[in-house]
């Protein structure tokens, strides 16, 4: 296992592996039962979205650690899923077998992409300076999603704050202005419980805090009534889930999916501008997740990016892990739910100590077994995992050190691809409005050749995205 892995070589152990995989997986957990609850409203069965969620995250993070070692996991992304639903299914009219073979599509684009290295193109022409802003954006975003699990906010009932307008006529008067809940709900009690045990337990320097403080989070739940221990052991319909999945495993590539997509010469434009807006949400929340987490830990290394930028083969790392996190899409697609990606949770095993694909492993067993165990996955409660995401997000910080915030030309870019990635709820729409103010700068200042074509063609790519996205 240590030959494999490469254990000694990363710095880290068997235990230290496990430790980190436990903590990826209680982390990210509540996609098996998010994922479901979303993409059953457009028509695909509860039970099959259910086990898709489990299989396509199980072969997308054995993918990652076996063939490119690296701990992370992935599985159906948030953001991606509700576009499905909400955007392609509801809004444009498409039935889920389409909506899948356009996820399918994307996940092939997406294959394309990294083997002709383009992906990794993408990676070599972002500066300095945005990679570091990115890591602290993520930091940001990672904390907030902390604190929105937690329950800690709420929304002020302020009319007029944000006026909506359609077509230049006042449709709503509402408010987006978060405030702190009051504190005397129990679930945000254990929370806060929660986030003082686990920041307890990392200054105390104690091994594995932030797995300690979700199982202690998730005890400590226990005698307030949030966590019911009865659930243990208990099935979910097994059987009929996998009855379900037989009746959608497919269904993307047949007739009234990707056979039907094309049918409608009207249509084409806007199935294409949708698989166009699906593969670059994709695309920069993977380069997102990689920057922001690997630089900062080491996973890819110096000479690792040397070895990136070679001409042929999967000779780093990252070349491999792209690679994983490209053939994941088009696989869950076919099993019956949306894109899947490389989630930014891995953060959290990766802060407790995962360096090599053991995590991975750990963690795409974990969910292996949910199939047959998915209470025990569902009873470490939002309230429990919350804290663990607030203090990855902190560590994740150090990164905006390296920016220099007193220069305008770097800190109007910096912002946005930082600070902005969380107040957008989104990676990629951070990094996009990072790269249109960085395109801005370097007009301004008149250092437009510095500009990397990649970076440049990147950002009008983001631009014509926001121009379609406005127009659906």
């Amino acid at each position: 296992m240590d030959k494999f892995f490469k254990l000694k070589e990363n710095g880290t152990t068997v235990g230290t592996e496990i430790v980190a995989g436990l903590t990826t997986f209680f982390a990210m957990s509540y996609i098996i039962f998010v994922n479901p609850g979303m993409l059953s409203q457009t028509g695909i069965p509860w039970g099959a979205v259910f086990l898709a969620t489990i299989i396509a995250s199980v072969i997308g993070t054995l993918v990652m650690g076996l063939f490119a070692n690296v701990p992370y996991a992935q599985a159906p992304g948030m953001g991606l899923n509700a576009f499905f639903t909400y955007t392609v299914v509801f809004a444009m009219g498409f039935n889920w077998k389409q909506a899948l073979a356009m996820v399918f599509i994307c996940g092939i684009i997406n294959i394309l992409i990294t083997v002709t290295r383009l992906r990794k193109a993408i990676i070599k022409s972002i500066p300095v300076s945005l990679q570091n802003a990115i890591g602290g954006g993520i930091g940001i975003f990672i904390a907030y999603i902390g604190v929105k699990s937690a329950g800690l906010l709420s929304f002020t009932s302020d009319p007029g704050t944000y006026t909506l307008l359609e077509s230049g006529t006042v449709i709503a008067n509402s408010s987006a202005v978060p405030a702190l809940v009051a504190l005397n709900n129990p679930t945000v009690l254990l929370a806060i419980i929660g986030l003082f045990l686990t920041i307890i337990l990392l200054l105390l320097n104690v091994k594995g805090a932030i797995l300690l403080g979700i199982i202690g989070t998730t005890v400590i739940g226990i005698p307030m009534g949030l966590v019911d221990v009865s659930q243990i052991g208990a099935t979910t319909g097994v059987g009929e889930a996998f009855r379900e999945l037989g009746t959608v495993f497919g269904a993307a590539l047949g007739r009234e999916g990707l056979f039907s997509l094309f049918n409608d010469p009207a249509k084409i434009p806007l199935v294409l501008m949708t698989i166009f807006a699906f593969s670059l949400s994709d695309t920069f929340d993977t380069i997102g997740t990689f920057i922001g987490t690997g630089r900062r830990s080491g996973i890819f290394s110096a000479e690792d990016e040397k070895m990136m930028h070679s001409s042929s083969g999967f000779k780093s790392k990252m070349d491999r892990a792209l690679f994983a996190d490209a053939i994941a899409t088009s696989i869950g697609s076919l099993f019956g739910t949306s894109n899947t990606t490389t989630y930014v949770e891995s953060a959290a095993g990766i802060s407790a100590g995962g360096r090599t694909g053991l995590t991975s492993v750990v963690t795409a067993l974990l969910f292996a077994a949910c199939i047959f165990l998915a209470p025990v996955a569902g009873l470490v409660p939002a309230a429990a995992t919350a804290p663990a995401l607030i203090v990855v997000g902190i560590l994740m910080l150090s990164s905006f050190k390296e920016i220099k915030w007193s220069e305008l030309e770097e800190a109007i870019p910096a912002f946005f691809a930082g600070i902005f990635m969380a107040f957008c709820y989104s990676i990629s729409y951070g990094i996009a409005t990072g790269f249109i103010f960085y395109l801005l700068v370097k007009i301004c200042k008149r250092e437009f050749k510095e500009v990397h074509p990649i970076l440049l063609v990147s950002t009008l790519l983001f631009i014509l995205n926001f121009i379609i996205q406005a127009n659906i």
